[in-house]
């Protein structure tokens, strides 16, 4: 084998470690006060305040708390970017300061961006639409728009901070948070050495709100305490959010001589797609776990604690507890949602789930499942529903997007 194959050979198999997180959530602005919060079972859901619901089914939201553009993005940028990009923008900052990173110092090209993204081009869409039509300007198309918002939000990190490497947005709404960090990892693997990942994401706003309430999936309950309530018995859907995680994901050797802190590894992913409507078949989503920890070289019982999906649509739920049971038995690993405190953030909800997955390892603690009183399957779930303290080293994030897609990524404590 000559040397170039060798050396070609050796990228592939590079190993992906986390070393930033930047985190914009409705129960915590910044990583710090979201995680605490949610360790806290402290719940972001509330009613909408970011324009009137009160004429609409749905009424609550998990918006993001206190955030003020012009204190975390430059002024130049404000007439640039939307809401879900300014949050983005933040959350990629703080990981990547979190990260101890200098990407000035990196080789050339050796760093980039690969995020998710979905519902957020509802509300660029929307403000584009509205600033054409009271100008008399031709109309731009929905697929337009959502293409022209998903170039800004992951091109305006890369220019942010000199991100010229490989760049791209992955679009397979609540998976995306997972694929996107698969998709980066590729990257590191090919010879890039970081890669800012994850996804920031939502639709808080009429357009938003009504192709949302078309799927007739959102909880129509007005108490926030009884309204997002997956696995439970009084389950009646989701409640919508804004927000995600913003990760740095880099080449483990790369990592080290720089000194990094390492929060943990990405060792095992995978994706799969249910059967099409009316074909019949099992959902692919405890297909995508067993591949994801196949990859990682780990079986069921290596696993501390799954990060559920947990739609809140109580067939959707059925679902995923029969996948569950039959990879790990009746309660056979700790199971939590931490996203019953932040509603579900399309795009940005996996991410977010990677973030407490490598928190959870870090300080030994899994956050809870909150308002969850009555669960549907409580002699096969073992849902936590407190924080539960005890040694975590490897933990399974599961997703899935509207459409049919599903997707798994394996966390562990760094090697």
């Amino acid at each position: 084998m000559t040397s170039e194959l060798l050396e070609r050979t050796a990228v592939r198999s590079a190993t992906a470690v986390f070393t930033g997180i930047g985190v914009t959530a409705p129960n915590g602005l910044g990583t710090q006060a979201w995680w605490e919060a949610t360790v806290a079972g402290e719940s972001g859901i509330r009613p909408v305040s970011r324009f009137d619901a009160s004429g609409y089914p749905a009424t609550l939201a998990g918006e993001v708390p206190g955030f003020d553009a012009a204190e975390h993005i430059p002024s130049r940028l404000l007439p640039q970017t939307d809401h879900m990009t300014r949050l983005a923008l933040t959350a990629a900052k703080e990981a990547l300061e979190d990260s101890g990173a200098d990407v000035a110092e990196m080789p050339p090209y050796s760093a980039g961006a690969v995020t998710a993204a979905s519902a957020g081009g509802f509300e660029f869409g929307q403000r584009e639409l509205q600033a054409l039509w009271s100008k008399g300007g031709q109309y731009v198309s929905a697929y337009q728009s959502y293409a022209w918002f998903y170039a800004v939000n992951t091109g305006q990190i890369s220019i942010r901070h000199g991100l010229r490497g490989p760049s791209g947005v992955l679009v397979t709404e609540q998976a995306g948070g997972l694929d996107a960090v698969a998709q980066a990892r590729r990257q590191l693997r090919k010879g890039s050495k970081l890669i800012v990942t994850g996804g920031v994401d939502g639709a808080v706003c009429p357009w938003g709100w009504t192709a949302q309430l078309a799927g007739g999936r959102m909880s129509p309950v007005a108490d926030p305490a009884r309204a997002f309530l997956p696995f439970d018995r009084e389950a009646s859907g989701y409640v919508a959010g804004e927000g995600g995680a913003i990760l740095v994901l880099e080449d483990a050797e790369a990592a080290r001589e720089r000194g990094a802190r390492i929060y943990g590894q990405l060792s095992g992913y995978a994706a799969t797609f249910d059967p099409a409507p009316g074909r019949g078949g099992e959902p692919g989503l405890r297909r995508a776990a067993e591949l994801a920890l196949a990859e990682a070289g780990l079986s069921a019982s290596d696993v501390d604690v799954v990060f559920a999906d947990a739609s809140g649509v109580p067939e959707l739920d059925r679902q995923e507890e029969a996948a569950l049971s039959a990879l790990f038995g009746p309660r056979g690993v700790p199971v939590t949602a931490p996203k019953t405190m932040t509603g579900r953030l399309s795009a940005g909800g996996a991410s977010l789930d990677l973030a407490a997955a490598l928190l959870s390892i870090r300080d030994a603690v899994i956050p809870p499942t909150v308002n969850v009183t009555s669960p549907v399957a409580a002699d096969a779930l073992d849902l936590v529903t407190e924080a539960r303290r005890g040694a975590v080293r490897t933990a399974l994030v599961l997703a899935r997007g509207t459409g049919g897609f599903n997707a798994a990524a394996v966390v562990t404590a760094a090697n």
